[in-house]
């Protein structure tokens, strides 16, 4: 495999916009015989002839033209790369903050894509409760969150709307017991909207476990001594749907939105177009469509 040379492509390309090499030369800052070399080893390194010299000025053969669209592409991509990784402009640390119950499958793609992109920029991820992270967002002391909630501030962008769901360990019979075991963290947001359901629906419940651990929760759930309400899709893999003949009351949807902070847009934007991105797949939201 041969590999070309940024320098003659550059060349290449300010000879075809400048429509000559006299011109070509003075935008570079090169002298005509400078220019002209470049020019010859790349025609030489491709066995194309690129240039068309009879008359006056020169045009582009063929095989110029199709080169020239390849050249501008491998030449922005070059300069972008290299901007990235040299530029202070790219480089800076960002807060993340996400619940921990949407942090799969969406953010360690997004994590990988920003160390992939963006090496000098490095994104410090937070996890806690929708409540939590709201406050601190509103300090200052997170620059981009991701919340769960019903009704989302008129600032957020909504990512996507998911399913809240009942859910009891695989098998279980928890959900038949009366009044009815459940189980939930202190500060989870779905906590007051699945017990608000059950009591408007006059249901006999018991909160069997209350605690600051997710970890306490699940362990209460897949003992089948409890159930929980989580967002579909995002279950642990120990947790399975209570039936829908369960007539336990509907949950309603969760609004997964994004909250992102106005300073350094240069770095936190990248990371909010990765988020879209990741959470319309999940979602198969089609982006280009959603913006036309």
């Amino acid at each position: 495999m041969r590999n070309l040379d940024i320098t003659t492509l550059r060349s290449f390309i300010a000879v075809a916009d400048a429509g000559g090499v006299t011109r070509a030369a003075s935008f570079l800052n090169l002298t005509q015989s400078a220019v002209s070399m470049q020019i010859k080893r790349l025609e030489e390194s491709l066995d194309q002839t690129l240039l068309d010299r009879q008359g006056r000025g020169v045009s582009l053969t063929s095989a110029g033209e199709q080169l020239l669209t390849y050249a501008r592409r491998i030449v922005d991509l070059n300069d972008e790369v290299y901007g990235k990784l040299t530029n202070t402009v790219w480089e800076g640390e960002i807060i993340l903050g996400v619940p921990h119950d949407i942090i799969y499958p969406a953010i360690p793609n997004v994590m990988k894509a920003m160390q992939r992109d963006f090496p000098r920029v490095k994104v410090q991820l937070h996890s806690s409760y929708s409540s939590e992270l709201k406050e601190r967002f509103a300090r200052g002391e997170v620059d981009v969150i991701l919340t769960t909630e019903t009704r989302p501030d008129g600032a957020a962008e909504i990512m996507m709307k998911v399913p809240l769901r009942w859910y009891g360990a695989p098998g279980g019979q928890a959900w038949k017991v009366s009044p009815l075991p459940v189980a939930f963290c202190n500060h989870c947001s779905f906590r007051p909207v699945a017990l608000g359901k059950l009591e408007k629906d006059g249901a006999a419940w018991d909160l069997v476990l209350s605690s600051d651990s997710d970890r306490a929760i699940e362990v209460a759930v897949s003992a089948d001594l409890a159930i929980t309400s989580v967002l579909e899709g995002h279950e642990p893999p120990q947790f399975e749907a209570i039936p829908m003949s369960a007539n336990l009351p509907e949950l309603g949807h969760q609004s997964v939105a994004l909250y992102r902070g106005t300073a350094r847009p240069q770095i936190i934007e990248p990371l909010c177009d990765l988020l879209r991105r990741e959470f319309a797949a999940i979602s198969g939201v089609d982006l280009r469509a959603a913006a036309e």
